[in-house]
Order: structure tokens, then sequence, then C-alpha cells
């Protein structure tokens, strides 16, 4: 008997859809070169709205609207990040490299959640003895937490239907699978698929599902970018493997402000959050040192102090080199231009290095003057003044932009003693304390004036 070969289509690793032969470029997404063999599959039935049932067309003024009660993770670096804390039937999904201390987290913060709230953790890369083992280690062997290593999702929903818990974290996504497919798992079909079941279910029941996502070696989550679509709240791990220090950074919230920032320091207990992330950014410095300046950023709801360090150098020979860390490249090389034209200091036969503080980063042009200031005193070797802070934003023109919540980053600089501030005329404060210094200016060529002396 001939055996029949299996029908065959191709799927975009990016977006998820699907081509019947193999493209050059994804037909849905255009992306080139992302489409990849793998056996057709039936299509699952579809849902039927959120709570299960056929869904209604009603009226918006005759929909009754509540607040969303929130409760704690017991972590408050982490519900920072979350705008309050955990929403019931709200999915979130929490990426970063590995090693970099997501499933320490997860598990301080359910070993928190347990002692109140029915909590189960699903891990589909260890063995309960492995999860068992890190608790050890974070003396939480006695937390209150359900344990399940399992990778198929219709076992996994068995058990939530029994277990009932209101907290549940799947680690990770990209190990679950559904027998509905017969794709492997961590493919693309199959992670839409169970990060879709599990937004179902958290939302017919009002459970919280916490999933966590590999990366790709670009450091976007792995898998398709409709990933990030269904869930309500994404968050990031960042930080440098090799410090001790991570920032957890909200890219999407459907319950709070997205861009928030919580700062984590890994001790032998775990994650600890660090109450004032200002002092991990700033100068250690005995004194002022030329190529130095303190700009308040704001991150989410949090102003937050980074210094920004530059090295100009004489070219060594070739092109002149423009480098970035934590900041964009694309912006220094405007700042440079502007500097040129509008503040008369020529950079074009020097290297320019240009590093935010810490592993920061500064994504807000609130930065743009302190980036100038930095790189203009590096040149001419000459220092800002100790305790300044500097912010404002710098256009093409040579004005020197407001930014938003200028009193805030004030407030927030004066609480850690600075002095003297050198801001945008649009964000001066109306009232100043005696025992600060405010400088207003609205054009380049004053802010470089000013370091000139």
């Amino acid at each position: 008997m001939k055996q029949v070969r299996a029908k065959t289509i191709y799927s975009c690793t990016e977006c998820g859809g699907q081509s019947p032969k193999w493209q050059g470029q994804c037909p849905q997404c255009g992306v080139w070169n992302t489409l990849v063999e793998s056996i057709a599959t039936p299509a699952p039935k579809r849902f039927q709205g959120v709570a299960g049932k056929p869904s209604a067309v009603r009226m918006l003024g005759a929909i009754e609207t509540r607040d969303t009660p929130r409760f704690p993770s017991g972590v408050e670096e982490f519900d920072r990040v979350l705008g309050g804390g955990l929403v019931p039937g709200g999915v979130i999904l929490l990426g970063g490299d590995p090693g970099i201390g997501k499933s320490t987290l997860l598990l301080q913060a359910m070993a928190a959640i347990g002692a109140t709230r029915k909590a189960l953790y699903v891990t589909g890369e260890e063995s309960v003895e492995q999860v068992a083992l890190r608790a050890q280690r974070l003396a939480l062997i006695n937390a209150p937490i359900s344990l399940l290593a399992e990778v198929a999702l219709e076992t996994i929903v068995a058990t939530i239907d029994v277990e009932a818990p209101e907290v549940v974290v799947i680690d990770s996504i990209q190990t679950m699978y559904t027998e509905t497919l017969t794709s492997a798992p961590g493919s693309v079909a199959q992670v839409r698929e169970c990060a879709a079941q599990l937004t179902r279910l958290a939302k017919q029941r009002g459970i919280v599902v916490i999933l966590v996502g590999h990366v790709t070696k670009d450091g976007a989550i792995a898998g398709p970018r409709v990933l990030e679509h269904i869930v309500d709240t994404v968050l990031y791990f960042e930080g440098d493997t090799h410090s001790s220090f991570r920032l957890v950074r909200a890219i999407k919230n459907r319950f709070g402000a997205a861009n928030e920032l919580g700062v984590f320091a890994m001790t032998e207990r775990g994650l600890k959050g660090v109450s004032n992330p200002s002092a991990l950014f700033l100068s250690q410095h005995a004194e002022s040192v030329p190529g130095s300046a303190i700009v308040a950023t704001l991150e989410g709801s949090r102003p937050l102090l980074v210094e920004i360090q530059a090295l100009v150098d004489p070219v060594q020979g070739g092109m002149p080199r423009r480098l970035s860390v934590g900041l964009d490249p694309q912006r220094l090389a405007l700042l440079l231009a502007v500097l040129h034209r509008h503040g008369g200091v020529e950079t074009s036969g020097y290297d320019v290095f240009v590093n935010a503080v810490g592993g920061v980063r500064i994504l807000e042009p609130a930065a743009d003057l302190a980036i100038l200031l930095a790189v203009h005193s590096s040149l001419c070797g000459r220092p800002l003044p100790a305790k300044t802070l500097v912010f404002g934003e710098v256009g093409l023109a040579g004005e020197i932009r407001p930014v938003q919540r200028g009193q805030e980053r004030i407030k927030e600089a004066a609480k850690l003693g600075f002095r003297q501030f050198l801001i945008p005329n649009l964000n001066k404060p109306k009232q100043i304390p005696d025992n600060i210094k405010v400088i207003c200016i609205s054009r380049v060529d004053q802010a470089t004036a000013y370091l000139r002396g």
C-alpha cells in the first residue's frame, strides 16, 4: 500500500503566517528568510469569547464598569513594574537571557503569594527536585507552592481544574505543546496555540497566568510576534550576567504604565529590591572629572538619576568612531552635528565614546543636554561643578526644549543632595528653595558658554 505523504506548509517564524510554498519574503509581514517548513495540521476549534460563551453586541453606555482589584506579589519592585500588583485574569509574559534570574524572581514571588493564595508552579525545563534545590538555596523550601513538571497543555489544564489555583506560572511557554497540533514544542504554531489557550483559560476563570519566555540572540522574545499581542503585560529582564544588578522593564502593560522599571540586586538569597536605584548609576568619584554629567531620566513613573560619561580622543588613523552604550547611536550623531553647528564645538577629528553608567538604557530625549555637555566637557577638559543635575531635549535648530515632569526630576535630585540644576527655560520651577540654584537656558551656545565659565 502506497504511503500518503504528509502535507507540508511554510510558517513564518516572525508573525506565524502560513504559505503553501516557500518564498524568500513572508507574504503577511514582509520579513525576509523567515519561512520554515512544517507539517500542516487541522485548524483548532475557534474560541467563543473570553467568557467561554457566544459574544453578544452591547451598547457602550449599557456596560457596567468596575475597578479591577489587585493583589500584591510579595516582591515590591515586581509590583511596581506591574502597576501595583497582579490583576485577576491577567496574563504576563516575562522574557530575558538565560541565567538572568527569571525563575528565581518568580519562585520568590510565588512563595509570598502562596502564604495567602493558592499558587501552582509548572516547570517544563526542570524536574520538581531541581526546583526544590533552588528553593532550598533561597531558603524557601517550606514555601506553600504546588509544583508540577509537565509540558502537555491538556494535562496542565486538567491539573488546574483539580487544584483551582489563583496564580499559575508556566516555565517556559516554549517547552509546552498541545496534542491538537503535530508540530514540535517551541514551533511557531505550538507557542501561539498554547499561549492562546492559556490566555483564554485565565480570562474565563479569573486566574493570573505568568508565562516565562526565551529570547533570541537579538534580545527579542522567541516565537511569533503575536505572542506579545495576546498577553496583557510584557516584561523584559535586563542586565549583565557578570553584574549583581538586574532590571525588569515593562514594555507593554494594559493595567499600568509602560516603560516602568524595577531594580534588583542578586544575592545569595535571591533577588532583593533596590529602594534607591539612583545610587547605582551615579558617579563614585571623589571629585568632579571631565566628561561626566548627571541626568534625571524618567522610567515609567520613577525619576532615575544616571551618570553619562563621555570620552573624546583624537583619531589615531582612519575614520572617527562614534560609539554609545545604553544610548541611541543615531541620537549621538545628531547631537554632535548640533554641537558643531550651534555650539561651535568641532568633533570631526576625534573619536567619541558615550556610556550610560550601570548598564541602564536611556530612551527618552531628556538626556540630550547631558550627552552634549559630557562630550564638550571631555573635549575641553573642564568638569561640570559638583552636584549639578542636567536635563533637556536638544532640537536641530539648537534650541533647548522642555521635558515632562521636570519638577519631579528636580525633587528627586534634591533628595540626593544636588544643589545646582541646568535645565530648559520652560522647566523653571515656580518656587525655588534658598539652598538650590537653578540655571535656565534656551540655546546650545548658552550651555557651552556655561561650561567654559
